[in-house]
């Protein structure tokens, strides 16, 4: 019997547990959460709640349980060193350790790692703690720059020109915001493309990789809004994008082996588990955006939904160095996955607020996210709230579903009813066709 520990509880976090669960491998899950996830305490032996941050207290409960390995959900554990925490108790791990997982907890890291071992798809950039030089960088860079705080930031600290900032100086006000919470950023070239995101399995210098996927970040129609953590996600039935070729995918997968490979020289150690990059395919080819050393979310929904192989024996074969990619099959299908949130998200969401899921007419296709089901009702907690997904032949059918399903939940919530639609994918396909030409 093989006891898994899955840290977090979000729809990412319930996509796992999903996978998990159809695992032929004997086993038991153990969930430590930060609230009560109704979909995954159905499939665990026992769930706890607590302060994801309370590394021991997370130590202490792997151990009572005497979990075999772990897998850890959000970014913040990894970024305060939860897998050496384990590990030091000869717990085994899915999740890098802290020192590796600076590829994601720091932008500056990511960029200058990429630049010592040259390896392709950064753009211009530069480092700072304090104002000094900014001015001039900012001037090289005319009206095509990011700032984005070097942190974690939950999604939330990057601004782009011509989308946040409107002015240089906006543009320095939000630095010198930094530098007031001693925050370190970095200024970079604004990249011009379509965004997607390459996830791959990690075992050392060994990478399985995923179908693509599209997030998208802003909060409203047509990409208008605030950012957010993701308001819902697509894949192809042909684990392409519409947008993206063959050539553009083999730049992805050589930027994400060559980055672990250099990862693993500069710490000496192993890298075991996930990979994401978020790249831009641009006129002048794919270029990385930045780098999470987890799941996304919802990206785990729409990969772990269409994956017919074992999770638990890719999590074995990452562990035991034996990853292979006859290990690791997906569906010849198409996803959809939209998002419920709470009305005012991001910036001001209603709270403690019940919605009904009695409507829904396939429940199976719910992961439940940031709501709490403690007093038998689900109460809205402030964050995404319900992520709904759908699969078929096509992207088209794969969104009818989606759209279906999230219309019967009642509450005060909103979703992009765009994602997956034919006019969206129409505008990316369209926008790379004109930069292709451009570039030829």
């Amino acid at each position: 019997m093989t006891n898994i520990l899955l840290v977090g509880s979000g729809a990412r976090e319930h996509a796992i547990a999903k996978a998990i669960n159809r695992s032929t491998i004997a086993h038991q899950l153990f969930c430590y959460a930060s609230h009560h996830n109704p979909g995954i305490i159905k499939l665990t032996q026992h769930y706890h709640c607590g302060d994801l941050k309370a590394l021991d207290l997370i130590t202490a409960y792997a151990r009572e349980q005497h979990i075999d390995f772990a897998i850890i959900g959000p970014e913040a554990p990894l970024a305060l060193g939860l897998v050496d925490h384990l590990q030091q108790h000869n717990i085994a791990c899915i999740g890098p350790t802290q020192q590796l997982a600076q590829i994601e907890t720091s932008k500056g890291f990511a960029r200058n790692l990429l630049t010592q071992h040259n390896i392709p798809g950064s753009p211009r950039y530069r480092n700072f703690t304090e104002l000094t030089g900014v001015n001039a960088w900012l001037a090289e860079l005319g009206d095509a720059y990011v700032v984005k705080a070097d942190g974690l930031m939950g999604g939330k600290g990057v601004k782009v020109a011509g989308e946040h900032l409107h002015s240089h100086q906006q543009a320095l006000q939000y630095c010198e915001q930094l530098i007031q919470h001693q925050q370190p950023f970095v200024i970079e070239e604004k990249l011009i493309g379509q965004e997607f995101s390459l996830l791959s399995f990690v075992a050392g210098n060994r990478l399985v990789h995923m179908p693509l996927v599209q997030d998208h970040k802003r909060a409203l129609v047509d990409d208008q809004g605030p950012n957010t953590g993701g308001m819902g996600c697509y894949t192809d039935a042909n684990h392409l994008l519409p947008f993206i070729t063959a050539a553009e995918l083999q730049q992805a997968q050589t930027i994400n082996e060559a980055t672990i490979a250099a990862l693993n020289a500069e710490a000496n150690t192993t890298y075991r588990g996930i990979l994401y990059g978020g790249f831009m395919a641009t006129q002048h080819g794919v270029k990385l955006i930045e780098y999470n050393a987890r799941f996304g979310d919802p990206e785990a929904v729409n990969l772990l939904s269409l994956l017919t192989s074992d999770f638990i024996a890719i999590c074995q074969a990452m562990l035991n160095q034996q990853l292979s990619a006859s290990l690791v099959q997906f569906k010849q299908h198409a996803s959809v996955c939209k998002y419920a949130v709470p009305k005012g998200y991001p910036d001001n969401p209603v709270k403690q607020q019940t919605i009904d899921i009695s409507n829904v007419t396939q429940p199976e296709n719910l992961f439940y996210a940031s709501v709490d089901a403690s007093n038998n009702d689900l109460t809205l907690l402030g964050s995404r709230a319900i992520a709904v997904i759908g699969i078929a032949e096509t992207i088209a059918a794969a969104e009818t579903l989606a759209e279906t399903q999230i219309q019967l939940i009642q509450g005060p919530l909103y979703h992009r009813p765009d994602i997956g639609t034919a006019q969206l994918i129409n505008q990316r396909i369209q926008h790379m066709q004109s930069l292709r030409e451009v570039a030829a």
